[in-house]
């Protein structure tokens, strides 16, 4: 069985959420932008409650989340991005309940990972996405084009992914021969 592949092409990527915006399907589309912006696991993702992210109190979306990873059980603290807060803030409105991610058929509950995944691969067949595309291929898209970007650090990549080295998390996030050929003729030095 093939690894699952991050979302590589970013024309493909914004495809996918315009997908969801389009039909009006805010929480998919929410779904997706979180899910590429935060690198956070499908398990992580679905248990993320309104309080999470917005202040009711003072009528404000935080800045960051705080969450305790369902995997590792380490505490972690993800900066969220002006994608993010421009999706929860379409979204917000037509919240109905507690999670984010709210069932449209289990009154109060998330999402389950089976319907995520039913989620995000209609919409990659829909879209035409190559690969072999599935929930945590959102947590390694983020990874993918942070490597790829060349601004970010690989040792921040590996700290975000809880990488213990550098092979890990090449191998994880597929840098591939194509990805190699592109440093290759890039890099004309005369």
């Amino acid at each position: 069985m093939a690894a699952t592949e991050p979302i590589r092409d970013k024309k493909q990527l914004k495809a996918l959420a315009d997908y969801f915006l389009k039909r009006g399907q805010l929480r998919n589309y929410t779904l997706i932008v979180m899910g590429t912006s935060t690198a956070l696991r499908i398990s992580d993702l679905l248990r993320l409650r309104w309080s999470d992210v917005y202040d009711e109190l003072h009528n404000t979306f935080r800045t960051h989340i705080t969450i305790i990873e369902k995997k590792t059980k380490k505490t972690k603290t993800i900066a969220l991005n002006k994608q993010v807060l421009q999706a929860l803030r379409l979204y917000l409105p037509h919240r109905r309940g507690d999670f984010i991610f709210v069932s449209n058929r289990k009154e109060g509950k998330a999402i389950s990972r089976v319907q995520a995944w039913r989620i995000i691969h209609a919409a990659v067949v829909a879209v035409g996405v190559e690969g072999k595309i599935s929930c945590h291929s959102l947590r390694k898209t983020w990874g993918y084009h942070a490597w790829t970007s060349k601004e970010i650090s690989p040792v921040v990549i590996m700290h975000i992914y809880n990488h213990s080295n550098y092979e890990v998390t090449r191998r994880y996030l597929g840098v591939a021969q194509d990805d190699l050929d592109r440093a290759y003729l890039r890099m004309e030095l005369f």
